[in-house]
């Protein structure tokens, strides 16, 4: 008769759930990327943080500020990608995204993101080196293009009473940093002089015989860097972004610039002040600073301006008459 392990004294293996129940826990061993032949880690790990961005119906670029660090020549880093949220959030449906590069990089340029049914949310990713600083992170600037329409003022709790009190149908709204919309009239100051709460975004509504188609105005990002000209009525920046506006720059168009004049005067974050400047001027600090407060007069002329003559029109030329007499058949005359 055959003999079992039991009764030959063998020990019998238990399960191994029971062999694992009884192991001592242990930290989690972090285990480094194997070095290559050459001595380097395969993988590296990089700096990233990611920000939920979200906008209202229209049409948006987004791009890096100017002054923002240049990215390393081998790495292209830090570099920015914006794309779709993972989710819920994430709606093709309702937004789409544009960029120069295939792969959504901004890589120095810009992206053009376009929201039909709003508000939605895009994924606006930073990607550094280990080596470099928050102080290294690209700086973004939102600017509407179009889509926006003048919002009425809101007075934001805590407020200054200054920036709280605004007429029912304002000229001028603008976004104020940590206050919200705040609105005026024509030769008011917009903002608060003194407060270095920069501006995000503005747009001109006027009345008292001048149409909103009348005046258009940029805003400015940067040395010589303005946004795209926007019609009366419509925003011109950004809200909600903490991304400042560095100055203003407004005209009149057509019979409006012949029988008014416009001047406009800003006061910026560190303590400057530029203008009054005639319109189609830029009104910027030296040291462009953030713009905190501006003031836009329009006076109607004393002599309306001429209208630019008509080009002549080209008086058509009249052919040649031929003066010689032509040969006679048989070459008689």
């Amino acid at each position: 008769m055959a003999r079992t392990p039991r009764q030959q004294g063998e020990r019998v293996p238990e399960p191994a759930a029971a062999v694992l129940t009884r192991l001592e826990p242990r930290p989690p061993e972090v285990r480094r990327p194997a070095p290559s032949e050459d001595g380097q880690s395969r993988v590296s790990e990089l700096r990233v943080s990611g920000h939920l961005m979200t906008l209202d119906s229209g049409l948006f670029c987004v791009f890096q500020a100017p002054g923002s660090p240049a990215p390393d020549a081998a790495s292209g880093l830090p570099g920015v990608r914006i794309t779709l949220p993972p989710g819920a959030s994430g709606r093709p449906e309702a937004i789409s995204i544009s960029t120069f590069r295939e792969d959504g990089w901004l890589d120095g340029t810009a992206a053009l993101v376009r929201v039909a049914n709003g508000p939605a949310q895009v994924l606006v990713t930073i990607y550094q080196s280990p080596r470099q600083g928050p102080e290294a992170a690209p700086r973004l600037q939102v600017l509407r293009l179009s889509g926006g329409a003048v919002a009425p003022a809101v007075a934001q709790p805590g407020a200054p009473a200054a920036a709280a009190v605004a007429p029912a149908e304002p000229e001028i709204v603008a976004h104020v940093q940590r206050t919200g919309d705040v609105g005026g009239m024509l030769g008011d100051w917009i903002g608060t002089r003194g407060s270095r709460s920069w501006i995000e975004g503005f747009a001109i509504r006027p009345r008292g015989g001048l149409a909103p188609e009348d005046v258009e105005y940029q805003a400015v990002l940067g040395r010589g860097w303005l946004s795209p000209w926007v019609e009366g009525g419509k925003f011109c920046g950004s809200r909600g972004m903490a991304l400042p506006l560095l100055g203003v720059k407004v005209r009149l168009k057509g019979a409006a610039a012949r029988e008014w004049e416009c001047s406009y005067e800003a006061t910026f974050t560190d303590g400057s002040k530029a203008g009054p400047v005639s319109g189609d001027e830029t009104c910027e600090a030296e040291s462009l600073a953030s713009m905190e407060a501006f003031r836009i007069e329009l006076r109607r002329r004393a002599t309306p301006l001429a209208p630019e003559p008509a080009p002549a029109a080209a008086k058509p030329t009249r052919p040649a008459r031929a003066t010689g007499r032509g040969a006679k058949p048989g070459g008689g005359r």
